[in-house]
């Protein structure tokens, strides 16, 4: 993949010199067409000749549309640098493992069943690995996806449209780059479903009368005097202008409140529109992205046009803003009285449903994230389902390991249900429990794992690796993990789960921790869980025989050659038989 994306990257970076010329050259002649403005303005009022006056209503309609014109280049301009930045963030991904992605670190839950132990979240964790989400609701899909269970069938409808999605680049990376150009902020998708459960305060009806007739009678008089040359209707003029701004502005506080906390929101509501324009011209063929797709249908219009339309209103109220716009329009035609009106309308067609279009948005966007992570990742794949309690893995290995550095290990629970692993330290263990744990929750997700071959039940992920005293809360580290071991005894209890315990108990003297291991693997298994608990204490091994079938000893070993230890963390099947510990503290000359 790194040398697509180095051609995607030459491609767009040519794309985005193209645009930055375009826009430039659209800007100079928007400023040659407001010199002349004011050039045959000031020659009309000097000379008050009909052709100025023509010559200077034609350049400000030009300069007008202009404006339009270079707002296009402009949003083109933008489009083609978020897509340049796609793909160097990918490449510095991929060939220098830079972590430009937001970690998610605001996921973190402390008592959730795996997150804090599985590095789930924060830096270099597994959600920053897979992360390519733009917009607060999409980075809110995908850490549900992977700190919740799904269904067998929920989870099948996800790699349907991940694979489905793996074979449509150049439409994910337009995806990605639409969503960054939103500049969507922390709070957006909360305040827009704040706004639409506010009803819009109504505009009295003779006020959207005077709208109309006002700008009429202004107009019919401006005709008649400049152009007829009918002099007395030009004293009603001025009247009329100041009639219609002071009506005008009648109506700034309902506006104000439709603009409270709504900064740069006709530009996020555009992005929200090109999003949803981008999935209604996909064709999508996966169950789950039509089940997505078929929830943007709309009685009145598709959705993107309702969000776009939506946009422009916005867009209008904004110029509120603009002193001189605001007098200008308002002045010849009462501009904002109605975009009032449209914003109302709008609401009253639309409002109900617009939580669950960016809900769309923010799903495919979890979805682009996986798909991102699949196509990067060619050599994991997708797991096989079942509901018979089978888990299996063929050449199992940990998903952020470089392949080069990673050693994959063969494990599968057909003719026991839980294993006790030994070795010495640094030889491998934590990390395979971690190679288990990350890879069921990638499982459940919907995504691919780092395994040439897998098969797995969905089920509760349950881990304890990675516990903390708590010195608020008057808490020893021992009695913090005894703690934990509870709630993880107490969830397991509701459900087959996937337990892991790395080296339990460790706030204890010797003999009680062995004691309470044993009587810990006991109640796991008696609770019909599968996983595995890694502990330094090989007497705690001589369990299995008491449970064959049930239990399992498996390790790693290390080996120690020309004076260096060796490990070639490869699981084994037996109890480990060499130590490490002494040799390296002497080595270190710490003894």
């Amino acid at each position: 993949m790194l040398n697509t994306y180095k051609e995607r990257l030459s491609q767009t970076e040519e794309n985005l010199s193209k645009s930055v010329k375009q826009s430039n050259l659209i800007s100079t002649i928007r400023l040659i067409l407001g010199v002349l403005f004011v050039i045959f303005g000031y020659q009309y009022f000097q000379e008050q000749q009909v052709v100025y006056l023509v010559l200077n209503i034609l350049t400000l309609i030009g300069f007008f549309i202009l404006i339009k014109v270079h707002g296009k280049y402009q949003f083109q301009k933008k489009l083609n640098a978020a897509l340049v930045r796609v793909n160097q963030e990918e490449i510095e991904f991929i060939s220098k493992r830079k972590m430009p992605f937001d970690s998610g670190e605001k996921y973190l839950a402390p008592n959730h069943f795996y997150a804090h132990d599985l590095d789930i979240f924060g830096a270099y964790s597994l959600y920053q690995y897979v992360n390519r989400t733009q917009l607060k609701i999409g980075a809110d899909f995908l850490s549900d996806y992977l700190l919740k269970q799904s269904s067998i069938d929920e989870i099948k409808n996800r790699q349907e449209a991940i694979l489905e999605l793996n074979d449509l680049l150049d439409w994910r990376q337009n995806y990605t780059a639409l969503s960054i150009t939103t500049n969507e902020q922390e709070n957006t998708f909360a305040t827009l479903g704040k706004w639409a459960k506010i009803p819009l305060t109504k505009p009295l009806n003779w006020i959207r009368i005077l709208a109309f007739v006002l700008p009429a009678l202004l107009f019919i008089c401006m005709g008649l005097n400049y152009l007829a040359g009918i002099e007395q209707f030009g004293r009603f003029i001025q009247p009329l202008v100041i009639i219609n701004l002071l009506v005008a502005f009648s109506q700034v506080r309902f506006i104000k409140n439709e603009l409270v906390h709504s900064d740069n929101i006709s530009n996020t509501f555009k992005s929200y529109s090109l999003l949803i324009e981008q999935i209604e011209n996909q064709p999508l063929k996966s169950k789950k992205l039509t089940e997505l797709k078929s929830k943007l249908q709309s009685e009145h219009g598709t959705c993107s046009q309702a969000i776009h339309e939506l946009s422009k209103i916005y867009s209008q109220l904004e110029n509120m803003i603009n002193p001189f716009g605001a007098i200008f329009f308002n002045a010849l035609f009462m501009y904002h009285v109605h975009a009032l009106y449209k914003l109302k309308v709008w609401k009253k067609l639309y409002a109900k449903n617009i939580a669950q279009w960016i809900e769309v948005i923010g799903e495919l966007e979890a979805l682009n994230s996986l798909s991102n992570f699949s196509t990067n990742n060619p050599q994991f794949v997708f797991p096989s389902l079942n509901s018979e309690e089978k888990v299996e893995f063929s050449q199992l290995g940990h998903p952020l390991l470089p392949a080069e550095k990673r050693v994959d290990n063969d494990i599968n629970y057909n003719s026991f249900k839980y294993i006790i692993l030994t070795g010495s330290n640094m030889s491998g263990k934590s990390t395979f429990l971690r190679s288990l744990g990350i890879n069921m929750v990638l499982a459940q997700a919907g995504a691919p794992v780092c395994a040439k071959e897998a098969n797995i039940h969905p089920m509760p992920i349950l881990v304890s690796m990675r516990v903390n005293d708590s010195l608020g809360e008057g808490e020893s580290f021992f009695f913090a993990e005894v703690k934990r071991l509870k709630q993880l005894m107490q969830a397991a209890e509701k459900a087959t789960s996937f337990v892991l315990l790395d080296e339990i108990l460790r706030g204890t003297n010797s003999d009680d921790k062995r004691t309470g291991t044993v009587e810990v693997i006991k109640s796991i298994i008696q609770k019909n869980a599968l996983g595995a608990i890694a502990t330094h204490d090989l007497k705690v091994c001589d369990t299995t025989q008491d449970f064959p079938g049930i239990l399992s000893n498996k390790c790693f070993e290390v080996k120690i050659e020309n004076n260096e230890l060796v490990f070639d963390y490869s699981l084994r099947d037996g109890v480990c038989k060499n130590k490490s510990a002494t040799f390296l503290m002497k080595k270190m000359g710490v003894i």
